[in-house]
């Protein structure tokens, strides 16, 4: 569409916008060579490696040397490798192998960019939910969406729930090593929930959610981490899960999934042990949308459109939080559901984590 007659166009931002969205759609063909690059090995392959050819690196993965070179060169344009002009050979530095190399790192990304393909591949069931107001379930997205979830939280969990999260609640870690019931609501692969079992051998675990591949990918992590005699899983809504009086229950990234938040938070209250805790982790935000305008932001009211609203339209929608609710709304869901307790335990920049009881 042309710009109205008599509209000046100021030409500097125009070409700084052109940079941005050029920038943009650059960034986006990265994360597939991102993919490929971890799914081939070839960044671990690089991993404190040193400088290494293009013939090399394609030897030391069974990679075609010329797509490799290619890829390098991509890789090296990015500044995702450095390039050595004279030596004619490439290197991945440690603080790159932290964020591309090392599955165990919290910073460790490629398991991100099957999100942005699994939202690309539903591209027109989305459509068709924008026209007709209809919502998406979970579920019915493509595969890589479930995984790449799972992947990408899984080493965030990691490095904090344990070790930061849950001593930031007041008193639930000592409850913890004595022994209590713990509801994981919504724990998708179960990664919260077995990391959560290997801490406190005397407590027994709970995952509940909606989606039947994701129960059964649970149950595989526990008992491949060896914790299946205290961490079970159950297909189950958040508003009718099994009543055992819980000393904990969380929800990981996924209250504002939810078509009823309220009804899920009222539920928690009703099955929760006197002087029992929720933990709720969200991904972090302000209350106003003017100060929520950032990368991180960005990327999370995009998934939000496609993902988040979606399910929650599919639920019903009673209130359709998005991902970038705010603690200002999230305390009010709680209020409404008869908590009297609320605050905020700690955070990060992609996380608030927040602390509700019923009574002080």
């Amino acid at each position: 569409m042309n710009a109205p007659i008599n509209t000046p166009i100021d030409q500097t931002k125009l070409e700084a916008f052109v940079t941005r969205a050029v920038d943009d759609l650059s960034a986006g063909y990265g994360g597939v060579m991102v993919s490929l690059g971890s799914k081939l090995g070839l960044y671990q392959a690089m991993a404190g490696a040193g400088p290494l050819s293009a013939e090399q690196l394609a030897s030391r993965t069974g990679c075609d040397e010329r797509y490799v070179r290619e890829w390098l060169n991509a890789q090296a344009a990015g500044d995702y490798v450095s390039y050595h002009a004279v030596s004619d050979t490439y290197e991945l530095s440690p603080e790159q192998a932290l964020v591309l190399a090392d599955e165990d790192s919290p910073l460790f990304i490629p398991h991100a960019w099957q999100v942005p393909a699994s939202m690309w591949f539903d591209e027109e069931r989305t459509l068709e939910a924008f026209r007709t107001g209809e919502g998406v379930a979970w579920g019915e997205h493509d595969g890589r969406l479930q995984c790449g979830v799972a992947a990408f939280y899984r080493n965030g969990y990691r490095a904090s729930l344990v070790p930061e999260w849950l001593p930031a609640l007041e008193g639930v870690v000592d409850r913890l090593e004595a022994g209590i019931e713990v509801a994981d609501v919504g724990c998708g692969h179960g990664h919260s929930t077995v990391l959560m079992a290997q801490a406190f051998p005397r407590s027994r675990f709970h995952g509940i959610d909606v989606h039947a591949a994701s129960i059964d990918a649970s149950r595989r992590n526990a008992a491949k981490a060896g914790v299946s005699e205290r961490a079970s899983f159950d297909l189950a809504k958040a508003t009718d899960y099994a009543d055992r009086q819980y000393g904990l229950i969380c929800f990981f990234d996924c209250l504002h999934d939810m078509g009823d938040p309220v009804a899920a938070a009222r539920y928690a209250a009703r099955v929760l042990a006197p002087g029992g805790t929720v933990m709720l982790v969200e991904p972090y935000a302000q209350d106003q949308v003017e100060d929520n305008l950032s990368t991180v932001s960005r990327m999370y009211y995009a998934a939000s459109t496609t993902i988040c609203c979606a399910h929650a339209i599919s639920e019903g929608g009673t209130l359709v939080l998005g991902a970038q609710a705010g603690e200002a709304r999230l305390a009010e869901v709680f209020r409404q559901a008869g908590f009297s307790h609320f605050r905020r335990a700690a955070e990060t920049p992609f996380n608030l984590i927040l602390e509700a009881r019923l009574s002080e």
